[in-house]
């Protein structure tokens, strides 16, 4: 490897890339049938915040256009894992939260990806696991 500054950032930016095309393989296979990525994400997400949240503020927590996340959580609705409801004190606005059967798909699908994820990080060993984490983190902060 040269000490070229570009070098190193094409080479750092090709593993998180080919890592997260090889991770996000293997989580749709795993995954409960119907149950795409981007459910599981925000379903992941709303059972963490455990409250409301409007799609404006799920589109900019995911980096994705209110289209896009109007689309997931259409889905999502239709599954009966979210309800949607109108904001009561902005009739154009709409507040999402998870239902209990977005909670159960939920658990669901994290007991169908716990085992592939604890054996790479077995593999990897906790404390590598642990000290990617911040750097992970700080990459993720700058680009967002």
């Amino acid at each position: 490897m040269t000490g070229d500054p570009n070098t190193l950032a094409i080479m750092l930016f090709s593993e998180i890339l080919g890592t997260d095309q090889i991770l996000r393989n293997r989580l749709s296979k795993v995954l409960p049938k119907g149950m795409e990525i981007s459910h599981f994400s925000v379903l992941n997400h709303l059972a963490w915040r455990d409250g409301e949240r409007s799609p404006a503020q799920l589109a900019e927590t995911f980096h994705v256009t209110r289209g896009a996340m109007t689309n997931t959580l259409n889905k999502l609705e239709w599954a009966g894992y979210v309800h949607i409801r109108p904001d009561w004190d902005d009739a154009r606005r709409k507040m999402v939260t998870i239902s209990p059967a977005g909670r159960l798909a939920r658990e669901t699908a994290l007991s169908a990806i716990a085992p592939m994820i604890t054996q790479v990080v077995e593999q990897l060993g906790e404390e590598k696991a642990r000290a990617a984490l911040p750097i992970l983190r700080e990459i993720r902060n700058q680009l967002g």
